[in-house]
Order: structure tokens, then C-alpha cells, then sequence
């Protein structure tokens, strides 16, 4: 099973970043506080990636596919098959694209905020942020936010040396766990724009 609505909401988790106060039970460190602005601006910078995506569910569920991502607020999700479902973000929400049955739904963009994360600055320094540890070159950034369907936790993994964003593993609010990798990525390469298109012949179902 895809679990695109775990998907879903941990991409609002993560990249909301719209709660203004840190939950930590400490302080950053000086190190630590230049480490996250590093990250902040080096992903900023990022136009544009594409790449595989490996999703692993708490039950050991696997399912990979294809990602493109292209600021501002466009990306993408194709999912390999024997799925034909693809998530699409044009700038106005959320859309989970039926390619079998050429339907598509909607989530409303107030409650899907990946588009905070796809703008021209990421802060998460301005995150709610409850932990953050490194180990082995990675540095893991816990953040919590309150989505559609409750509290999510979510702990997204850096490469300390790229800055990149190598992984993010959340527990949604009923206990259950995804963890979310990316690999093979390319930055700052041209995409089609047809990638973030609804095709005119798809019509809209209700969940």
C-alpha cells in the first residue's frame, strides 16, 4: 500500500515550519544554530531537483518512484509500478493523479503547506523544533506540527558535508511510522513543465 496520505502529511509536517517558538529542553549550540542557517541557505539556493524516492512503512512496506521538484512551488511525486498514482503540486494545493482512471483529487493548499517549502526561503530555524543530534556525518532536525488529521512528528536527516536533505522519517498521530529517502538526485535541471500539469482529460473525484 502506498500510504500517500502519510506521505502527505509528512510533507506538511516537515516543511511547514509555520509554529515561531522551539520546543527544545535546551538551548541550540552556537554550532549547531550556524549548522541549520547553513542548511537553510544552502537549499534555498536549490532550483530545481529530481530524483528516486524509497518509502518504507512501519510494517516494512516498501515503494519507490520518481520525484521532481522546481521552485516556485511545483513538485512531484510518480510512484513505480504496478501503482499508477502520481501527487502533483502546481501552486494551488495538493492533487493525487489517478493515471489508470484519469481522475485526480484535491487537498486544499491551506492544509497541505509544502508550498512554504518550496518557496524562495526555507528557515528552520523558525521551525518547531524539539530535537537535534548528529552522528556519522548527518545531523537529524525533529520537528512537531499540528496537520489536518493531528500532531505529527517528523526528523528530517542532512548530510553535514552537502547540506542536502538525505531522508525524513515521521510518526504520525496515530502511532504509525514512514520513513521517506531520497537518492540519484540531480540539482538544478530542467524540467518539462508538463510534469506539474493536470491533464485536461482527467476529472476531479471526491475522497
Amino acid at each position: 500500500m502506498i500510504r500517500r496520505d502519510a506521505l502527505l502529511l509528512g510533507l506538511s509536517a516537515a516543511f511547514a515550519l509555520s509554529v515561531p517558538a522551539f520546543a527544545l529542553d535546551r538551548a541550540l549550540t552556537a554550532g549547531e544554530q550556524q549548522m541549520i542557517a547553513d542548511i537553510n541557505a544552502h537549499n534555498s539556493a536549490i532550483r530545481s531537483m529530481v530524483g528516486r524516492f524509497l518509502q518504507i512503512d512501519s510494517q516494512g512496506g516498501r515503494t519507490e518512484g520518481t520525484f521532481f521538484l522546481e521552485r516556485p512551488n511545483k513538485i512531484a511525486f510518480r510512484y513505480a509500478p504496478p501503482s499508477r498514482e502520481e501527487i502533483v503540486s502546481v501552486g494551488r494545493g495538493f492533487y493525487v493523479l489517478n493515471r489508470k482512471d484519469e481522475t485526480y483529487y484535491a487537498y486544499p493548499q491551506d492544509s497541505i503547506p509544502l508550498r512554504q517549502f518550496l518557496g524562495d526561503k526555507i528557515n528552520l530555524l523558525n521551525a518547531n523544533v524539539v530535537d537535534v543530534a548528529s552522528s556519522d556525518g548527518y545531523i537529524s532536525i525533529t520537528v512537531i506540527d499540528e496537520t489536518v488529521a493531528g500532531t505529527v512528528q517528523v526528523s528530517l536527516v542532512f548530510d553535514t558535508d552537502t547540506k542536502d536533505l538525505s531522508q525524513w522519517s515521521l510518526v504520525e498521530p496515530s502511532g504509525a511510522e514512514l520513513t521517506f529517502s531520497l537518492y540519484d538526485v540531480e540539482k538544478d535541471v530542467k524540467i518539462p513543465p508538463a510534469f506539474f500539469s493536470i491533464p485536461s482529460n482527467y476529472s476531479a473525484v471526491r475522497k
